[in-house]
């Protein structure tokens, strides 16, 4: 089936005229090349300034040229061939969180997608960041390891876009816009899974601080947090800390 896949994906990119989002080479929409080039591992991306009891965020790098251009494809021009190798830079950041955390290499994990804006992922037609989380926890899965996909968190409305917005007026723009349906909580509750939240890009870390805040509030600690890029001005950085 990987194979099959594969297939129609190349067959379909080049009916359409597709072309690489890293190097343009008319064909796939990410080149073997490009793919090739991409970072292997992750490390840890404080924002700064960072927001109070953040936990620890984990990146593969900055976002920037490929990278951006991969997340910006699959999230605004439905560039779906993208899922799959943006799911696995997802999952290097949820492995090296749990490296990082010294989890067992057998523990469950719950991997919990950042939501959408429901009018975003109706105008894009997709919901990007639950497809690169549902392909991570399959690449994380093994025979004696169980990854789970929980859409625990929900949005409020009232929350506005935000590009353009500086640090503070992300965290106020974001503060009390994420809950965590207490259907969604009965699920999983009295599970012994390590919880990581999952997005796409890490700013300034009010939406995954804000994620975090709604999940453990609803009695759900959160292990880490993972994306595939942390923005350029932020980059990756292990000297860097919590404020």
């Amino acid at each position: 089936m990987p194979l099959l896949t594969a297939l129609l994906d190349a067959g379909a990119d080049l009916l359409l005229g597709a072309a690489c989002v890293g190097c343009a080479e008319p064909g796939r929409v990410l080149c073997p090349t490009c793919r090739r080039d991409l970072p292997p591992t992750a490390t840890v991306a404080w924002p700064t300034p960072t927001p109070a009891g953040l936990a620890p965020p984990y990146v593969t790098g900055a976002y920037d040229a490929t990278l951006r251009a991969m997340v910006l494809g699959h999230k605004e021009r439905r560039l779906l061939g993208l899922t799959r190798p943006l799911g696995d830079l997802l999952a290097a950041s949820v492995r090296a969180a749990g490296l990082a955390a010294d989890v067992e290499p057998a523990g469950p994990l719950l991997l919990v997608p950042v939501p959408s804006r429901p009018a975003a992922v109706r105008a894009r037609g997709h919901d990007p960041t639950l497809a690169m989380t549902r392909r991570a926890a399959a690449v994380l899965r093994t025979p004696g390891r169980s990854v789970t996909v929980a859409r625990l968190l929900r949005t409020r409305p009232g929350v506005a876009d935000q590009a353009g917005l500086d640090a503070d007026q992300r965290q106020a723009n974001l503060a009390g816009s994420l809950a965590c349906p207490a259907r969604a909580v009965r699920r999983h509750a009295g599970r012994r899974a390590h919880v990581v939240v999952c997005d796409d890009v890490i700013t300034t870390g009010a939406t995954a601080r804000e994620a975090q805040r709604a999940l453990e509030a609803s009695g759900i600690p959160v292990l880490a947090l993972a994306a595939v890029a942390a923005t350029v001005r932020r980059r990756p950085s292990q000297d860097q800390g919590p404020e």
